[in-house]
């Protein structure tokens, strides 16, 4: 009776994983959506196929496309709008309709395009400094705002470079603020 008292007693490798599995489940199981309650509302857990497409939406290349197609469409409407409101009158002559709407398709063109080619390239700089900074804050569009203007102005030589970078950082700079708000 001691003998048996004192003898301890192991478990075989079969009792443990029943063991386990009545303790933790099966972790072989899949669960599409997992809601965890939390204090101000349930938090429901993404399924793959979501955050892949999330990841897509969210990527520096799709920003820079939606930049630049959105860039295109405003700057397609400010220079209609421009050439509207005052032709150009080239010559002393009456112009006809279709040489003004020559006109107005180059002006709104050449708008459109400049502003599609500022918003794809601030967009792809500041997604490209927020990756690699690892931080959404107001200094990524500072940042992206001095180098999109620096390359802007340097067309035009180092002095305005330097004008564009420090007006284009400062104009980014107020709208963030105006936008969310913070600093």
């Amino acid at each position: 009776m001691e003998n048996t008292s004192e003898q301890k007693r192991a478990f075989t490798s079969e009792e443990w994983i029943s063991l386990t599995n009545y303790f933790v489940g099966n972790n072989q199981r899949f669960r599409e959506n997992i809601v965890i309650p939390k204090n101000l509302g349930p938090v429901v857990i993404k399924t793959n196929e979501e955050k892949a497409v999330e990841a897509f939406f969210e990527s520096c290349a799709f920003k820079s496309m939606m930049s630049c197609v959105i860039g295109y469409g405003l700057g397609a409407a400010i220079g209609l709008f421009s050439s509207s409101v005052g032709p150009s009158a080239t010559s002393v002559e009456q112009q006809t309709a279709k040489q003004v709407f020559k006109e107005m398709k180059t002006a709104t063109l050449g708008y459109a395009k400049n502003f599609a080619l500022i918003g794809l390239m601030f967009s792809a700089v500041e997604c490209t400094i927020e990756s690699a900074r690892g931080k959404s804050d107001w200094r990524n569009g500072t940042y992206a705002g001095g180098v999109t203007g620096g390359l802007i102005g340097l067309r035009a030589g180092v002095k305005a470079g330097i004008f564009g970078a420090a007006g284009f950082a400062a104009f980014s700079t107020a709208i963030d603020y105006y936008m969310h708000g913070r600093f």
